[in-house]
């Protein structure tokens, strides 16, 4: 019997999780409960190949996977059967059956995260690990300047964490933007791929900048200096959501609105895909 592919779209909360990847250890990651409730389903061994791994303590409102089956499922088993063996913080939130040649994450064309911070005088105790608090005052013209000179093609050796593994620095930024909803703060990034810990760097200088700490140039001095520990502190995960992944549209990958759900986004503008 041939194997059918399946993609799917993943949404969890990360904080209880050693993040995405399964581990030698006995921890808790997001692959591997998703692994044990399709296993249940498929009733023999499944493995997931996702678009973007996530760190422990960092979110995903559409993480984007496939498997193979050699069994005969409806959608809804791979949806609201899963979803019976999965714990709560994590569900699958849509499934399309896709061609043989789509792979999670190799089709991917851009990938898109949020970081959303929390301003406020006194921490929060909802969403307390959904959200980067702040006590301090940020400027916001001040970060919507700074992140202008991320776009494009850049060396982001600043930005990567000491241990990445990635063989290039080099990365393309097709949007970054900063907007206020209330008092959540959002940093929207999305690039043809990203290095580890990338956005959270970014957050660290953006925060810096927007408290005063540094002018708005220092984002271009941290970029030029290609050095890491040029690049400030690294902010906390828990703000961060994977919330997109894009592909060619021959692929019939299924789509989501945009997360996290709890802030209220203004209607997306068109985007076409790069070619």
């Amino acid at each position: 019997m041939s194997k059918q592919k399946v993609a799917l779209v993943v949404e969890y909360d990360g904080a209880a999780y050693k993040g995405w990847q399964a581990q030698k250890f006995d921890v808790a990651t997001v692959q591997e409960s998703l692994e044990y409730a399709l296993t249940k389903i498929a009733n023999h061994p499944v493995s997931v190949i996702c678009a973007g791994r996530t760190d422990a303590g960092v979110h995903a409102s559409a993480q984007v996977v496939h498997f193979e089956t050699d069994v005969t499922r409806p959608l809804r088993a791979w949806t609201l059967g899963v979803n019976t063996h999965l714990p709560p913080d994590i569900s699958v939130v849509a499934a399309e059956f896709v061609d043989e040649s789509f792979h999670a994450r190799f089709s991917a064309v851009s990938r898109r995260y949020r970081y959303v911070i929390y301003q406020s005088d006194l921490r929060p105790a909802l969403l307390s690990r959904g959200v980067t608090w702040t006590y301090k005052k940020l400027d916001i013209q001040a970060m919507q300047a700074a992140c202008e000179v991320f776009k494009g093609t850049h060396d982001f050796t600043s930005f990567r964490a000491v241990g990445c593994q990635a063989h290039s620095p080099v990365r393309t930024i097709l949007n970054f933007s900063v907007d206020q909803f209330g008092q959540y703060i959002v940093l929207d990034v999305r690039a043809n791929a990203f290095l580890h810990h990338m956005i959270r760097n970014f957050a660290g200088v953006l925060m810096t900048i927007g408290t005063g700490e540094q002018p708005v140039e220092w984002a271009q001095q941290v970029l030029d200096a290609k050095d890491r520990a040029q690049g400030g502190v690294t902010a906390p995960p828990f703000g961060l959501y994977f919330v997109d992944a894009e592909y060619p549209a021959e692929f019939n990958v299924p789509k989501t609105a945009l997360g996290p759900h709890f802030l209220p986004f203004k209607e997306e503008p068109a985007y076409e895909l790069p070619r």
